[in-house]
């Protein structure tokens, strides 16, 4: 019989889901993958149907356990999972869904928020759990829901999150973790708040709130029906897992308190953990793996998604985005020399501007060229980034060099431009797979295969490390006094955009 010293971590993305095989000390053995549409029924909803959103994982799951060989199954000691946060999984009694799953790009909800700001509902809502809600946010999402979808949440049974789904549907159990729960309902200590659940007018939602466990709990075994469906063995360990912010964090080597960790992917994340909560509503300040450490994150729907995006609308498939890295690199590099000719602002999805916003490239010219254009793109993410972090670091010590991950980090020109945009080293780890690989071990911890998520035997390689440019990094201070610049001007005429 096969010893059971491999952990599989299942990460459920924005579009795509990834189980990815580990040995006990976060060393990369197989992969599996999928992808799945998001929909767009009507104007800013961004929804995916659950039942595929399964079909998916379980399919990674079996492709991945498939390319590590016969019997890699019996293998796995135990499965993490993470997943995007916010949004909304509902779930009936019997674990079926109510309707299709909402994700945290979703901004049907800003008119809630509109009614909700300058109100006692914004500041009470920060003193006490840390954060204000956004668009995508359960708090936001379900108030919406009970004015317009009563009946969807009167059925609910249970209002999950994503990887919280996928437990459902591996195991039979209901259950939430930390970092997740403190997404909209929990307070400073940790538990759900019912001062918060009435503030947002949700009080009767309380019973619909999944048990909240230790992210290295074990929460559920494997059922024989999702044994049949995966490879995985039937009373397989399924752990409670976290948050993909938290996740990726673990997965970098980037947990330690004051480190900054940069998640560039359908997200701009920008993450420091620290041991006393400071709360500010240019960010988010949410409950970490670890107990007594908090995740101080400033996020926005505006990262690497702008180029999937783009790459969709020019005729390039967005599937195939990871692989076209490198030779995006190459157009952008031959448009590099000089100043910023063009501006992009990169809010296609979302920004974390409290006015109205959307993409916007400015300064083209006839004899601009597509170059011209990734250029832009890229750097407009990039400056996105840099607002997140220059307000973390107005109140927030940070030390060290950044830890980049998500889809950016395939790119050197991208990753060097992180350096010279923040100033600041960045560096980039073997880790392919951070949030996933984060996932593994909280369930090695779980397990008992390793002391603990911080064990120094699961470090991770720093791959490559980037110094600021001098030159390249005052060109882009003169392109972030522009795009701050454009981005108050523009404030009037977004606003007219969004009233049509």
């Amino acid at each position: 019989m096969l010893a059971r010293e491999l952990v599989l971590g299942v990460d459920a993305g924005h579009t795509v889901t990834k189980a990815v095989l580990f040995n006990a000390v976060g060393r990369q053995v197989a992969r599996g993958s999928g992808t799945l549409p998001l929909d767009t029924p009507h104007p800013r909803w961004v929804e995916r149907d659950m039942e595929e959103v399964w079909r998916t994982a379980h399919r990674a799951i079996r492709d991945c356990l498939a390319e590590a060989g016969p019997g890699a199954g019996r293998a796995v000691a135990a499965v993490g999972l993470t997943g995007h946060g916010d949004g909304l999984y509902p779930v009936d009694a019997r674990g079926r869904p109510v309707r299709t799953a909402i994700v945290a790009m979703d901004t049907r909800a800003e008119q809630v928020l509109e009614e909700w700001r300058g109100t006692e509902i914004w500041s009470r809502a920060l003193a006490l759990s840390g954060t204000v809600p956004f668009a995508g946010s359960p708090a936001a999402l379900l108030a919406w829901l009970t004015c317009h979808e009563p009946d969807a949440l009167q059925r609910a049974r249970w209002l999950l999150f994503c990887k919280d789904w996928l437990r459902l549907r591996l195991t039979g159990a209901v259950a939430t973790d930390p970092t997740d729960a403190s997404a909209s309902f929990t307070d400073m200590r940790g538990g759900y708040s019912p001062e918060l659940l009435h503030l947002y007018g949700l009080g009767e939602l309380a019973p619909k709130l999944p048990p909240v466990l230790a992210c290295d709990a074990v929460s559920g075994t494997v059922t024989g029906e999702a044994a049949a469906l995966t490879g995985l063995t039937a009373g397989t360990p399924v752990v409670t897992g976290a948050h993909d912010v938290d996740a990726a964090a673990l997965g970098t080597g980037g947990a330690a308190p004051g480190e900054l960790c940069l998640i560039a992917g359908s997200f701009s994340i920008n993450q420091v953990v620290s041991e006393h909560p400071v709360v500010d509503p240019r960010w988010q300040v949410r409950h970490f793996v670890r107990p007594g450490q908090w995740m101080t994150m400033s996020t926005s729907p505006a990262s690497v998604a702008n180029l999937e995006w783009f790459l969709r609308v020019t005729g390039a498939p967005a599937e195939h985005r990871d692989g076209v890295h490198e030779a995006i690199s190459r157009e952008v590099e031959a448009h590099l020399a000089g100043p910023s000719e063009v501006l992009f602002h990169p809010f296609v999805y979302g920004s974390p501007h409290a006015q109205p916003t959307s993409g916007t490239f400015l300064g083209l010219r006839g004899w601009h060229k597509r170059g011209h254009l990734l250029r832009a793109l890229m750097e407009g993410v990039v400056l996105n980034h840099r607002w997140h972090v220059d307000a973390l670091r107005s109140k927030l010590r940070i030390s060290g060099p950044a830890r980049l991950t998500g889809g950016a980090a395939h790119s050197e020109v991208w990753s060097q431009m992180f350096a010279d945009a923040l100033r600041q080293p960045v560096v980039v780890t073997d880790v392919e797979e951070s949030a996933a690989r984060g996932a593994a071990l909280l369930a090695a911890t779980a397990v008992g295969l390793l002391d603990d998520v911080a064990d120094q035997r699961a470090g991770a390689t720093v791959l490559r490390r980037h110094e600021p440019d001098a030159d390249r990094a005052a060109v882009l201070e003169e392109a972030y006094q522009v795009y701050r610049e454009a981005l108050e001007a523009l404030g009037p005429v977004w606003a007219r955009l969004a009233a049509k």
